[in-house]
């Protein structure tokens, strides 16, 4: 069994190695790339600094980068008795390279290490995310001016309340998704700092360039305060769990909506056939099961960020082996969150819109119209609404289905235009480029 980089004499219980080290290798997997682009900013900084020859610069540089090239290898793992990537990049590098692979680990602990990988996994999971928001936020949009005319009830305390259309209902979400997406990009800022340098929290002896590595990663800024930069850790993975939480917030309630526009006691809309399932002993059902499990689905990333508070919100300064937990359900959040959007997306995309203008059933969300009528015709208000009401309760309301609703938001002015320009702003604040053009010139890829 390999020796841990942190072991000198004695080797440490093979039980408590499986207690402490966990699902951190399996974890590790997905950050192994971005240890490995880490490592090939931090080396061209040591070199600048003298810790490093140009030609050491040069092997380490080319080794790193086949190594780079493995990690995107579906067949990748990190091999038995290997702690976790940091230290298995470095076994890699000093098995090919000798001591000279021993050098990679000066200016760093695995404290910022991680750190780093966190940091430069979530920069590329919210940019897939953003794209798959906004592939579900054009279908809203398009979908919300398709149906603009296409009434159904509003409701208040799930009664009859006035007018919609589905087209609202549609560009509702599409909206929601502007706020969501605003959060995000706020946590994309917090994500776009630069730890590394920070060693284990309180910085280094060495004269390090943090600039340098900075720019060399395509970061915004640097993460400044090398304390405050290891208090990150944990608070930067709840800042962004509680934006993608947002998001499911934002596709479990239309999902239940969903559910119930599609039940024969609602009936606005009809889902496509093949994306429900039937019953085993009902020969008419048609269920909305997507809808069902992203409700589900979407409730349980909810609650990523309480996880993330209660593992950390009692802890002080410094580094705690409780952190290492977090990776565990956050990592796949990204993509669960991404599959979640793009399977809601088929399902939006399909759904057939059913006219209900026949349905006497809703002929009361009417009642408001005929009051503001004969408000525009000289009434009181309030003499209006007396009046409508008693006609109600004597059975004499006759619902007139003119509407002429002209103000910005409503049925016949929705302003998808405006939520359209506000979600574009919103998406220009993410400079993706700048990253990727770094990474690309690190990895000679």
């Amino acid at each position: 069994m390999a020796k841990k980089l942190w072991e000198k004499t004695v080797s440490v219980d093979q039980d408590v190695e499986k207690y402490t080290v966990g699902r951190d290798r399996e974890m590790d997997i997905m950050l192994a790339p971005w240890d490995v682009i880490g490592s090939l900013a931090h080396i061209r900084m040591l070199e600048s600094i003298g810790l490093l020859t140009a030609k050491e610069l040069k092997e380490l540089t080319k080794s790193l980068r086949q190594i780079y090239r493995q990690t995107l290898s579906a067949n990748f793992k990190i091999d038995e008795g290997i702690e976790d990537i940091h230290s298995y990049v470095e076994l890699l590098l000093t098995q090919k390279l000798g001591d000279l692979g021993k050098k990679i680990h000066a200016g760093r602990s695995r404290n910022d290490q991680v750190l780093l990988d966190l940091k430069l996994f979530m920069r590329a999971k919210i940019e897939q995310l953003t794209a798959a928001v906004k592939r579900f936020f054009d279908t809203l949009i398009s979908k919300s001016e398709q149906h603009r005319n296409d009434i159904i009830p509003g409701y208040t305390h799930l009664q009859v309340a006035t007018p919609s259309s589905m087209g609202l209902w549609f560009g509702s979400y599409a909206e929601s998704l502007t706020d969501d997406m605003l959060t995000l990009a706020a946590a994309y800022e917090i994500v776009d700092r630069n730890p590394l340098g920070s060693a284990a929290g309180y910085g280094s002896s060495f004269p390090l360039n943090r600039e340098m590595t900075t720019a060399l990663l395509g970061f915004g800024t640097p993460a400044v305060n090398v304390v405050y930069a290891q208090m990150g850790r944990g608070k930067t993975e709840r800042i962004v769990a509680q934006a993608i939480a947002n998001i499911a917030s934002t596709i479990g309630k239309l999902s239940f909506d969903a559910c119930l526009f599609n039940s024969q006691n609602f009936g606005f809309i009809t889902l496509p056939q093949e994306y429900t399932t039937g019953s085993s002993i009902m020969p008419h059902k048609k269920n909305p099961d997507v809808f069902e499990l992203t409700r589900s689905k979407c409730n349980r990333i909810q609650a990523l960020p309480y996880e993330i508070t209660l593992i950390t919100n009692n802890l002080p300064s410094g580094y705690f082996r409780d952190l290492q937990l977090i990776k565990e359900n956050f990592l796949g959040v990204f993509d669960e969150m991404i599959s979640i959007l793009d399977m809601v997306g088929k399902m939006i995309e399909g759904v057939k819109i059913n006219d209900i203008s026949g349905d006497t059933r809703y002929d009361l969300m009417y009642s408001v119209e005929e009051v503001n009528k004969r408000v525009q015709e000289g009434q009181p208000f309030r003499d209006a609404y007396k009046e409508v009401g008693i006609e109600i309760e004597n059975n004499h309301f006759s619902a007139n289905k003119e509407l002429n609703h002209t103000h910005l938001g409503s049925i016949g002015n929705p302003g998808n235009d405006l939520i359209e320009k506000r979600m574009n702003e919103i998406l220009k604040r993410m400079d993706f480029k700048k990253w990727h053009k770094a990474v690309e010139k690190l990895t000679g890829i």
